[in-house]
């Protein structure tokens, strides 16, 4: 903390840190942090997004502000959580079936950008 610029001893930290209900978590780079509990975060997931995209999705479309994305069957729902998680602001949420996923973009004229982003996790 010191080289932070604040001076404040170990046993202060812990007491804060337990004050506040935080808990550690993986961070990036096998770092670890203190979040607060129940915050979804999976460092991971943009691996885990591409990996998903390469080895289930079938096909990409879009209308308006909706993008459709088939998957193999039994697929669709772990595709539609990674897209969740990804945090991406122009992307409203998803519905996630079994081989299809409705993903709603708002604004619309943000569509174009988030179908070239999938169609990047896709390999194509």
């Amino acid at each position: 903390m010191r080289s932070a610029g604040f001076s404040v001893t170990q046993a202060t930290v812990s007491r804060d840190i337990k004050e506040l209900g935080l808990i550690k978590i993986p961070g990036s780079a096998g770092v670890s942090r203190y979040a607060v509990p129940g915050e979804t975060v999976n460092p991971r997931n943009e691996d885990r997004l591409k990996r998903l995209f390469r080895d289930s999705v079938v096909s990409l479309d879009s209308s308006e502000n909706l993008v459709i994305i088939k998957t193999l069957p039994g697929e669709a729902q772990g595709v539609a959580s990674a897209v969740d998680n990804a945090g991406w602001p122009e992307i409203v949420g998803t519905v996630g079936g079994d081989d299809t996923i409705l993903v709603i973009v708002k604004p619309k004229k943000m569509t174009h950008v988030v179908m070239k982003k999938f169609a990047s996790l896709a390999g194509r």
